[in-house]
């Protein structure tokens, strides 16, 4: 994940910067996967799939899928963790797939124009990776998934200037960054109640944020001149990483 304040690179960090030719960690990983892949086809079979998702105001939505009325898409709980039915899932061989994939999820995704970023994303984006591999001698299976997630920016309302819907956006994201900071809080205290179902963003990764998985952030800060005193996170970026 890669988070938390608005304009401060998360998004190059995840997908990279095209004028500059750099590779983000999307690139890499799956780059990465493919190579692995290919090296032990003789013993292993791997089938790997991606979807890409965005969670707009504690809505999924599904940014592979031109049908702007899809049915209502809903977190569900199934036998390999927690999953959204009817979200498209497309199988893919190699990196080219998965970048024509990305450019249709960027083309959909929710954003708009603040104070703050001419180009800010009002919802989270979710790239999922799922591998099932089967031993081609024993016949063994095993199952994985990769959450490669671009978490909007929190915003201070006070210097961001939003107005109207772009408002509730922000209150939104503000709310699930917090609900996010607070599934952390949990877990580093280790408390007997985690609450992942408080919002949309902590629900669907339940199962990624807890037993034996592993989790990794990234913490984009920038000293914009907004900020009056440079470096100023707010209140759910430094409620999101104060266990850490």
């Amino acid at each position: 994940m890669t988070g938390p304040d608005a304009r401060s690179g998360k998004g190059a960090a995840l997908g990279g910067a095209t004028e500059e030719r750099l590779e983000g960690v999307n690139t890499r990983a799956l780059d990465e996967l493919f190579t692995k892949s290919v090296g032990r086809a003789n013993e292993i079979s791997d089938e790997i799939s991606v979807s890409v998702l965005e969670i707009y105001c504690e809505q999924i939505r599904d940014l592979l899928s031109e049908d702007k009325d899809a049915q209502k898409l809903e977190i569900r709980q199934g036998e390999h963790g927690n999953y959204v039915p009817g979200l498209t899932v497309v199988p893919v061989t190699h990196m080219e797939q998965v970048g024509e994939l990305l450019e249709v999820a960027d083309r959909n995704r929710s954003t708009a124009s603040t104070n703050m970023n001419e180009h800010s994303s009002r919802s989270h984006l979710m790239l999922s990776v799922h591998v099932r591999s089967v031993n081609r001698v024993s016949g063994a299976g095993t199952r994985g998934k990769l959450h490669l997630v671009d978490l909007a920016g929190s915003e201070r309302l006070s210097k961001s200037g939003a107005t109207g819907q772009a408002l509730r956006e922000a209150q939104a994201i503000n709310k699930s960054l917090s609900a996010l900071g607070d599934v952390i809080m949990s877990r580093a205290q280790k408390s007997n109640h985690v609450p992942f179902r408080n919002s949309a963003l902590t629900h669907l990764l339940q199962d990624s944020l807890s037993g034996d998985a592993k989790t990794l952030m990234f913490v984009c800060i920038s000293p914009v001149p907004q900020y009056p005193n440079g470096f100023a996170p707010c209140a759910p970026s430094q409620r999101l990483f104060s266990p850490l």
